[in-house]
């Protein structure tokens, strides 16, 4: 019996853009200045950086690491990628450079691993939208979220290479806070409420942080949405900026789902996640730009909280003299 004959779709001009993107974010990685090898779980390389093929001749995709890269790596870093075990592997700086080497190194390990997830996920789209009977529109927009999560985290590395660089200045006279916080809840206002979270104003208007306007933004931004994605559904969020003893306090206060006592010092850190639920939502660098950003005015930022009793962000700014 013959089966009738179904012409393959041709991918649109969405889906053509899209794998431009992946590959994009391959470049990025692949294109690295550091010494950068991926190996399998049976130690053969899977690709390498420009760098690491210089220094190693003879690294080649397929064969097995060299004994010296593995016995000069600054760093291995293990992870998964739908089921299969691989390593980043960063070889180490030579020199009185060493030391920064292996900083610079690990920062982009990690870029490195945050990008490849929702790469392997953005390709995994793409190649079943091009299967028959796919619902391709649906594998599309799928593909666009992997892709506006893959930009986000570009553009948080960008601003905190910024930020570390010192081409942006964080202080610069003092600003007014409250327009500002409520500017931002309002245009986080509709994310909020499709993640079913509340959030509520309580500020005193005439407080002033010593810090640009952009800058308040960026702080209100990163802490609203931390509390929007993770503290779950029924929570509520209060933004508070107000007068202190000694100063002024803009504060960030959840009554969600909370995180455990052990990973509060460990929020402020890049990529860390307290849980599973945190892996697969934003970048991971939200409330690392807000101490750098809180330190570099000379504040002080800490969080307070525990496992199913709300998480509390406090941005602390003392009175200049």
């Amino acid at each position: 019996m013959q089966l009738p004959f179904r012409p393959r779709r041709p991918p649109d001009a969405g889906l053509a853009e899209l794998r431009v993107e992946a590959k994009r974010g391959r470049a990025l990685v692949e294109e690295s200045r550091e010494i950068v090898v991926v190996l399998d779980e049976a130690g053969r390389v899977l690709s390498a950086s420009r760098r690491a093929r210089e220094s190693f001749p003879g690294l080649n995709e397929g064969a097995r690491a060299p004994r010296a890269l593995l016995d000069s790596s600054s760093l291995q870093i293990p992870y998964e990628v739908d089921g299969r075990r691989e390593t980043l592997v960063y070889g180490r700086g030579s020199g009185g450079m060493a030391a920064y080497e292996e900083l610079r190194a690990g920062f982009t390990a990690a870029v490195s691993h945050e990008l490849r997830t929702p790469l392997a996920r953005l390709l995994a789209l793409l190649d079943t939208a091009l299967l028959p009977d796919s619902d391709f529109r649906e594998l599309v927009e799928q593909a666009q979220a992997e892709v506006a999560q893959i930009r986000e985290l570009i553009d948080d590395i960008l601003f905190l290479s910024e930020l570390e660089s010192g081409h942006e200045v964080v202080g610069l006279g003092s600003t007014p806070a409250f327009p500002l916080v409520a500017e931002v809840a309002e245009a986080l206002a509709e994310q909020a409420a499709r993640a079913g979270v509340t959030v509520i104003l309580d500020a005193d208007e005439d407080v002033e942080l010593p810090l640009r306007p952009r800058m308040i933004r960026v702080i209100v931004h990163n802490l609203a949405q931390n509390a929007i994605r993770y503290a779950g559904p029924g929570a509520r969020l209060t933004l508070s900026v107000k007068h202190e003893d000694g100063g002024a306090a803009l504060v960030a206060s959840d009554d969600g789902v909370g995180v455990a006592e052990e990973d509060l010092p460990r929020l402020f850190e890049r990529f860390y996640r307290a849980d599973r639920a945190r892996a697969s939502r934003g970048t991971g660098l939200g409330l690392a730009i807000v101490k750098h950003v809180v330190t570099s005015a000379e504040g002080a930022v800490e969080a307070t909280g525990a496992r199913g009793r709300g998480l509390t962000i406090r941005c602390f700014f003392p009175t200049r003299t």
